[in-house]
């Protein structure tokens, strides 16, 4: 689907314990090969990084235990075959281990025209959106997905 729109996506988690516990490392052992093989997937464009290549250090919420993770792809599609059919799989069905169940929206999906990097405070206000209002145009998951705008 060639729309000049790409989708963009935040999703969120609770660290169970403290980022430099033992608990943790087999998290963080893998963090930068599943951001390397997310970097060679089809369909990727772009994704949130800190100084130290990922972006468990950007702080976007008031409760610093809690992790963000940002990117864009060309097509809902290319994301959800590196969500649910590449290595990163593994590490999610694992995401037990390392993160608890959140009372609160934890992805959110939406289109931004080819060529823009949402900052984290976009993504922060639709997760919030999709939070208050449910799965909408402005914001949604891959369960209710809507078409890009246009289109």
């Amino acid at each position: 689907m060639s729309s000049g729109y790409h989708i963009a996506q935040i999703n969120i988690a609770r660290l169970i314990e403290e980022i430099d516990s033992p608990r943790m490392a087999t998290f963080f052992a893998r963090i930068d090969e599943i951001n390397a093989l997310a970097e060679r997937t089809p369909g990727f464009v772009w994704r949130l990084k800190g100084d130290d290549g990922n972006a468990m250090a950007i702080r976007v919420f008031d409760d610093n235990m809690l992790v963000i993770n940002m990117s864009v792809w060309e097509s809902i599609d290319a994301l959800y075959n590196y969500t649910y059919f590449s290595d990163h799989a593994e590490v999610y069905r694992r995401r037990a281990e390392w993160f608890p169940k959140l009372g609160a929206q934890h992805l959110a999906m939406w289109w931004v025209e080819a060529g823009h990097i949402p900052t984290p405070a976009e993504a922060k206000d639709r997760l919030a959106h999709i939070e208050a209002h449910g799965p909408t145009p402005t914001a949604f998951t891959f369960k209710q997905r809507f078409d890009p705008p246009n289109s």
